[in-house]
């Protein structure tokens, strides 16, 4: 028996503004700083022009940059760990991070 896979990866999704600005509408987990949650899932789920634009509407919105995980880690630190994450901890410092 076989298993299929109930959603099909989507490559070169359109991510127009409102669909950048939506990204500031995840609720976070408990336990999980809304900031670091909000990050975390522009991180994952855009490509690093997306997540360019998202931290400006992020930063215009009052959100925290340097927002921290439940084990105190950044965003920045954690993206810097990533072999991919090198462009992502770039436009989080040029953001002030």
């Amino acid at each position: 028996m076989s298993l299929k896979k109930d959603k099909q990866k989507v490559l070169g999704e359109v991510f127009d503004d409102e669909r950048v600005k939506s990204f500031l509408s995840f609720e976070a987990p408990n336990g999980v700083s809304t900031d670091f949650h909000l990050l975390e899932k522009a991180y994952r789920g855009m490509n690093i022009d997306n997540f360019v634009t998202f931290l400006n509407f992020f930063k215009e919105a009052g959100y925290d940059l340097n927002a921290t995980n439940p084990d105190g880690k950044t965003l920045k630190q954690i993206a810097g760990e990533h072999g991919h994450g090198a462009e992502y901890v770039e436009a989080l410092a040029a953001a002030g991070a």
